[in-house]
């Protein structure tokens, strides 16, 4: 049984408002559980979602960080891990216990031993992200060499790392950004091309790109109408994978038009996968990583004080992968 400091929301709200450090007691965990002291967390949108209570199945009161890397203090008898073990893994976020503490629990399942090129901020934002474009790009929606992809919402931290992976698996990385930070943080990790949204039509430059076919995949996280507009880009037989709606609401599809040219549309929930499919992604991303064919595009790195602020900056920071340094 150990105590340490961890951040807890105390309300759902603003994060400045409603984030504070407690202390909290762990005590040996639960088959399935490994107990880690954290070297470092990873945000995302959905830690903002959270704490606006727009986020689905949470169960208690949220506490940031959906992924952690650190080092096992304890296992349970039978677990694939030993203390000392360098993991990164997925915490039991929904139940209001994250990664943004000093210790936490990760679940075994979705957890891994730090590929050795990952420094602790890279792995800490390594998880969550690409086991999304993972369930995106090989899960869902398969891309094959040659294909040509857009992904809406390109710079955060999903968008970055469906960017890498599309390019690992040989596709043409097409990435719509807003500002010109965003595109050239997205043409440094691997895009072969990046549209301004506000300064041309989207789905005109991308069929512009791609000789007038249009694009066989399209990721979308942003929704709204930014999104609706660059459904016109997919070509005919194309595939478009709903991952979110940064813009406050999902993109809206035309039966007709999804009749007349042949698409089909799928969600996407990194969440709904069992266990043998969870593995073979876990597993092929990190043998990815080993061979430096896909790393964390880091964004900003924050201190462990600094988490109210840290999540608060995810409305409007876009760019790459938001970590928290803990130890």
């Amino acid at each position: 049984m150990l105590t340490a400091e961890a951040w807890q929301a105390r309300s759902l709200g603003a994060p400045d408002q409603v984030l504070e450090l407690i202390e909290r007691t762990y005590g040996a965990p639960e088959e399935g559980r490994l107990l880690i002291k954290v070297h470092a967390a990873g945000l995302g949108l959905p830690d903002l979602l959270m704490l606006e209570g727009a986020y689905p199945g949470m169960d208690a009161l949220p506490a940031p960080g959906q992924e952690a890397v650190g080092v096992v203090v304890e296992a349970p008898r039978g677990s694939a891990f030993t203390a000392g073990d360098r993991v990164m893994g997925l915490t039991p976020f929904t139940e209001g216990i994250g990664g943004c503490a000093q210790y936490t629990y990760v679940r075994e399942n979705k957890t891994r031993r730090v590929p050795q090129v990952f420094s602790d901020e890279q792995a800490a934002g390594f998880m969550l992200a690409f086991r999304s474009a993972f369930a995106v790009l090989v899960q869902r929606v398969p891309v094959t060499e040659g294909q040509t992809v857009l992904i809406n919402g390109a710079s955060g931290s999903s968008g970055t790392a469906l960017v890498q992976l599309g390019k690992a698996l040989g596709a043409t990385v097409i990435a719509v950004a807003r500002t010109q930070e965003q595109r050239d943080f997205c043409a440094q990790i691997g895009a072969d091309h990046t549209i301004d949204p506000f300064a041309t039509d989207v789905a005109e430059a991308a069929r512009e790109l791609t000789g007038g076919r249009g694009v066989d995949v399209f990721c979308d996280s942003v929704g709204a109408e930014p999104g609706t507009q660059a459904l016109k880009a997919v070509a005919r037989g194309g595939r478009v994978a709903l991952l979110g709606y940064a813009a406050g609401s999902w993109l809206t599809v035309d039966p007709m038009d999804l009749v007349m040219r042949n698409y089909s549309v799928s969600g996407v929930y990194a969440g709904g996968f069992d266990a043998r499919e969870d593995a073979e992604a876990y597993d092929t991303l990190c043998d990815l990583a080993e061979h430096g064919l896909i790393t964390t595009p880091l964004g900003s790195v924050h201190d462990f004080r600094a988490v109210p602020q840290a999540v608060a900056s995810l409305r409007s920071t876009r760019i790459g992968k938001t970590v928290v340094r803990v130890a």
